[in-house]
């Protein structure tokens, strides 16, 4: 298949399902053989959220997700906070170099030792570029444990820009498309206040609106806050709104 029938391919897929399953392939033609991608629109200058937020993409066993992703391993992987403060793409013998100077930290060098333990021991990171800060997405593309890294380094000199070309735009066809993350539902008066406040209301507004006291608008909106995990209100219309919570007819 070439270049332009691959993309072709991509725009044309109906959903994530058929996508991820067409770029696993397209990838393991190039080496990489297990894939692991993240996508959110709510990081933080500390973090990139909470993991119900975080759309995560992966071939890699169960063992390996349930370990670092869920053990919470990813958060101190070395390559996912270079892909968190850069962009575009990253040999991992950057891990090696930093192993070679003692920059990892104890948390950084038990992430490498389970990755290792797993058969991860060389590949490439890309970082994407997305329109907003609060935006995030990278993918970890991990080389068949037959090739070393030197081995990955040749297969981006000749093929990189090919390689990051089609992980570009597979990333940006994702986030075009809809996708359902697990989710804590908001109240019915929790998503109404947040609704009047995207309208642009005062508390009093709504108080009078709805009928209730300040006090009462104000506890709503906390508890939204609390179940959406976010510190500001306008954090909270702007998740609730992603998530299709809000100014939506059947709310």
């Amino acid at each position: 298949m070439t270049l332009l029938e691959h993309i072709s391919r991509v725009t044309e897929a109906q959903s994530i399902e058929d996508l991820w399953s067409l770029h696993v392939e397209k990838m393991r033609e190039f080496g990489f053989s297990r894939l692991i991608y993240g996508f959110t629109r709510f990081r933080s200058g500390t973090s990139f959220g909470s993991l119900d937020d975080i759309l995560i993409l992966s071939n890699h066993s169960q063992k390996y997700v349930k370990g670092f992703i869920h053990a919470g391993l990813y958060k101190t992987a070395p390559m996912v906070t270079w892909a968190a403060y850069n962009e575009g793409a990253c040999s991992w013998r950057l891990i090696e170099d930093m192993a070679r100077g003692n920059a990892l930290t104890e948390d950084e060098r038990a992430v490498v030792a389970f990755n290792q333990r797993m058969g991860l021991r060389a590949g490439y990171t890309i970082s994407f570029r997305d329109g907003s800060v609060r935006n995030k997405g990278a993918i970890g593309l991990a080389a068949r444990p037959s090739l070393s890294q030197d081995d990955v380094d040749a297969i981006w000199d000749r093929h990189g820009q090919e390689i990051h070309s089609i992980n570009s735009i597979t990333h940006l066809k994702i986030t075009s498309m809809p996708y359902k993350l697990p989710r804590r539902p908001l109240t019915k008066r929790q998503r109404e206040v947040l609704e009047w406040v995207g309208d642009g209301k005062t508390i009093q507004d709504i108080a009078t609106i709805m009928g209730l006291t300040p006090t009462t608008v104000e506890k709503h909106l906390r508890l939204a806050r609390d179940v959406l995990e976010v510190d500001t209100t306008a954090q909270a219309v702007l998740k609730a709104a992603y998530q299709n919570q809000i100014f939506v007819l059947n709310s």
